[in-house]
């Protein structure tokens, strides 16, 4: 008779215990808790001593803050990229990338029309990209045997709200689809490149935030113009991918499962197991927990309650939503672990 036979779960790293979750494998003692996005508040900022914005241009200080999210707080995962706008610096945008209150923000939108775009010949070897593949890089050297490290590209989708601007983008969508579709065709080969080299660094994930949220995106648009450049996109990404949109996005979660991603990264506003139903196992789904009303402003009881109800409506790694806020209280972080640690 196995150990697992008599009812008891062997132990696994945290890496293979979040792999595990995101491939839908084997069940260690506990559920992974994980977080694709960001992990940078203020409290870690101070405690690491590493600041903005040299934690979005630097590798060393990139890889240190993001070790942290391990270190401190005990999660399953590294993530070194703290911003959304990498690509946008390095397609040519104008970029403030903010300090220890304020993330990064694009300036400028270049772009046009999509005979505007003009992929760099040394793309990987632009400062913006090149800092996140040296941060992967370290961060691979030195935990890559214990913790799940992840990389992060923006989705064509995404790249264009920078480009274009995110009003001027959408407009399009209703009154010129066809440039639309031009646009999201010229920088497709952006994320798969950026991806691939993520990979080739040493991610054993990547993360594709693209913004299509149901606030803005309805279910019929993200199913014309998405769905089959993500398809596309994804044959040629050689690893595990996270797709991330942020908002309500419950009427999508079908689309997104024909896609070929691996996994769902989800907001809270789309009730668990609901979400959960609407994958019908075709993926993964991670995050769960509320960036404002758990983590930021409720309690260390408040984030343990929406754990443990992601755990039991079979949320596959639980953690923040997205990207958590500057202000989020390192206490309400380690109430996920606490959570997770009462196990499955």
């Amino acid at each position: 008779m196995t150990v697992e036979d008599k009812g008891e779960k062997t132990d696994l790293t945290p890496r293979r215990r979040f792999l595990a979750n995101l491939m839908g494998g084997r069940r260690g003692k506990r559920i992974s808790v994980s977080n694709p996005t960001s992990i940078a508040c203020a409290e870690l900022i101070n405690k690491v001593g590493v600041h903005f914005p040299d934690a979005h241009t630097d590798a060393s200080a990139m890889a240190e803050l993001a070790a942290a999210g391990y270190e401190v707080l005990g999660f399953d995962t590294i993530m070194p990229e703290f911003s959304v706008q990498q690509e946008a610096a390095a397609l040519g945008c104008e970029v403030n990338w903010g300090h220890d209150n304020m993330m990064p923000e694009t300036m400028t939108h270049p772009a046009k029309s999509p005979e505007d775009v003009v992929i760099p010949d040394n793309l990987l070897e632009k400062p913006s990209i090149k800092v996140v593949l040296d941060a992967i890089s370290q961060l691979r050297r030195e935990y890559g045997d214990r913790v799940a490290i992840l990389g992060k590209v923006m989705g064509p989708w995404t790249i264009c709200y920078h480009t274009v601007g995110v009003e001027d983008f959408l407009i399009l969508v209703r009154l010129d689809p066809d440039q639309v579709r031009a646009y999201l065709e010229a920088y497709m080969p952006v994320t798969i490149a950026v991806a691939n080299a993520q990979l080739r660094a040493g991610a054993d994930a990547v993360v594709l935030p693209d913004h299509a949220t149901g606030a803005m995106v309805s279910a019929r648009t993200y199913a014309e113009f998405l769905v089959p450049v993500h398809r596309k996109m994804l044959a040629h990404i050689g690893g595990p991918t996270i797709l991330h949109i942020c908002g309500k996005c419950l009427d999508r979660i079908p689309h997104i499962a024909t896609e070929g991603y691996d996994s769902y990264h989800f907001e809270w506003q789309n009730d668990p197991e609901k979400a959960v139903e609407a994958a019908g196992g075709q993926m993964s789904l991670l995050g769960g927990i509320s960036n404002i009303q758990a983590l930021l402003q409720g309690t260390p009881d408040d984030v343990y309650k929406q754990a443990r109800y992601n755990i039991e409506a079979g949320v596959d790694s639980i953690g923040p939503e997205c990207a958590i806020s500057l202000q989020t209280p390192l206490e309400n972080l380690k109430a996920i672990i606490a959570a997770a640690e009462e196990g499955y």
